[in-house]
């Protein structure tokens, strides 16, 4: 927990009675005190508290009092109302993050576009809502709605690019949290949509509802731009920024887009030696040869990838190890994937099935396991099989997704070529 703390600022004694003062007041919050009780305890005996040191608090809130992620997902309204106008400014002398095309950058300027949208044209709806609840404000509501669904894609870059990187560094409380409050805001939106959708009179209900979707949006604004982007940037490498910047496009962008490509001022070294670095590490020359052929290692992942499904593995340890980058993916996957724990690429609120599944795989209870769910207009068939050695040795799991509507969807038999 050490490396979480920011030693440049305080001595470790001084560290360590700060992390235990915060730890008791979100103790004292779990036990029922008032927000405005502890607030004030938090100002007299804390003071000024730096992002390192929520990090930190949140990662021994699970890790050693053992408080489930989903409570500390619960107490992190509260707290977070706590360290407002508490967490202190970090000032840096050269700041990538404002140039054009930087994540950092990026998220910022799509926190300004969501901004605008629930707190001008959602709030300004939402109020004309509750006096007169037309069909004219109804579909303007919904029309916010569905824009404002647009933020899956600032969330899941979060949850798919930054996250791992964080986890990389041993942060892994505040990413956890943060995933289950974003799974939170998305299902909140959803809800109001169909309620609206449904409008029977439930004009209070609904009230209640964009009000608390606004007011989580705006919560999240305040808890990505000054505690998890301050942290990432303390933590990530210029290497690792450039790398989620690239990567950024495959999962797209909300309400607006980065207005150039972000090239740093200082790189390691010039971005076609990198690319080439990278292609000799990823295509070595040479052939694989199986039992039944011989491929080479670029006709292989072509092969690979014209395949109609979408593949991932992962190996005996619960590591992401291999995915396949057909041109329409089902499900967004992002280079940062590899290497991480299959556990930490999913919800928490879904870990526990994930789990369960592996448990069943390397204990011989199951070699697979299907699901299959509906979305718009794909009916999509995810199926997991245990990967074993000839010995029935537990290798790992594949995933194998596909959209099969159009399977679905055929009738009589077809015998010869389409024009």
């Amino acid at each position: 927990m050490s490396e979480l703390i920011n030693n440049r600022e305080v001595d470790v004694p001084e560290q360590t009675r700060r992390q235990a003062m915060l730890k008791e007041i979100i103790k004292e919050l779990h036990a029922g005190k008032s927000v405005e009780e502890v607030k004030a305890r938090f100002a007299e005996a804390v003071g000024d508290v730096t992002v390192a040191e929520i990090s930190a608090m949140e990662h021994s809130l699970m890790t050693e009092e053992g408080i489930p992620v989903a409570e500390v997902q619960r107490l992190c309204s509260v707290h977070t109302a706590i360290f407002k106008g508490s967490i202190e400014q970090i000032h840096r002398s050269s700041k990538p993050e404002e140039q054009p095309g930087h994540p950092v950058h990026t998220f910022k300027l799509e926190n300004r576009e969501i901004e605008r949208l629930v707190n001008f044209r959602l709030e300004l709806h939402a109020g004309k809502f509750l006096k007169n609840a037309s069909e004219e404000i109804i579909f303007k509501l919904l029309e916010d709605l569905s824009l404002l669904l647009d933020l899956d894609k600032h969330y899941s870059r979060k949850e798919n690019l930054l996250f791992p990187y964080l986890e990389k560094y041993g942060i892994y409380g505040p990413t956890k949290v943060m995933w289950g409050v974003d799974d939170g805001i998305r299902a909140m939106i959803k809800e109001a949509k169909a309620a609206l959708s449904q409008y029977n009179g439930q004009t209070e209900d609904i009230g209640v509802m964009l009000t608390n979707i606004i007011q989580e949006v705006n919560e999240m604004i305040f808890k990505e731009e000054n505690i998890l982007l301050p942290m990432a940037l303390d933590k990530l490498t210029e290497d690792e920024w450039v790398k989620i910047a690239r990567e950024s496009d495959e999962i797209g962008f909300c309400l607006t887009a980065p207005e150039q490509e972000w090239i740093p001022e200082r790189a390691d070294e010039p971005e076609g030696a990198a690319v080439q670095s990278e292609a000799i590490g990823e295509s070595p020359q040479g052939f694989i040869r199986f039992e039944t052929g011989l491929l080479s290692l670029h006709q292989l992942e072509t092969v690979l990838n014209h395949l109609p499904v979408d593949i991932t593995f992962i190996d005996e340890n619960d590591v992401v190890r291999y995915f396949s980058h057909g041109k329409e993916r089902i499900f967004a996957r992002t280079k940062a994937v590899i290497g991480r724990t299959v556990q930490n690429c999913h919800p928490p609120q879904s870990v526990h099935v994930v789990e369960k599944l592996l448990e069943d795989f390397k204990a011989g209870r199951k070699d697979a396991e299907d699901f299959w769910i509906a979305i718009k207009d794909k009916f999509i068939y995810i199926r997991y099989f245990a990967v074993r050695d000839e010995a029935g040795r537990y290798m790992g799991t594949l995933e194998f997704t596909q959209n099969i509507a159009p399977i679905r969807a055929l009738e009589g038999q077809k015998r010869i070529l389409s024009e």
